[in-house]
């Protein structure tokens, strides 16, 4: 018997059930009516100039530090692996 894979895609099949499940055109299509519904009701959040700025800065920021462990971790000690560019990188002066 097939196994159900909840965490994701098992050779193209859906599990069909909720959100997730749907076709990614239907859930834009319910995610608008959402917002069009919100807006009319006067209840959808607008950003201000200083919100947008701070959302801004804070993405900026987990990107940043997203990047700097990603390099950490790939790295390790420089001048080992076979990357491109591995090995080939001249000495600094004074070596």
């Amino acid at each position: 018997m097939p196994e159900k894979n909840q965490g994701g895609e098992s050779g193209g099949r859906r599990s069909g059930r909720g959100f997730a499940g749907m076709d990614p055109e239907r859930q834009r299509q319910i995610a608008s009516e959402g917002g069009r519904a919100a807006h009319a009701q006067g209840t959808a959040h607008e950003f201000t100039p200083e919100e947008a700025r701070e959302a801004g800065r804070k993405g900026g920021e987990a990107s940043r530090a997203a990047r700097a462990r990603r390099a950490s971790a790939e790295g390790g000690s420089e001048g080992e692996g076979t990357g491109a560019g591995a090995g080939s990188r001249a000495p600094e002066s004074g070596e």
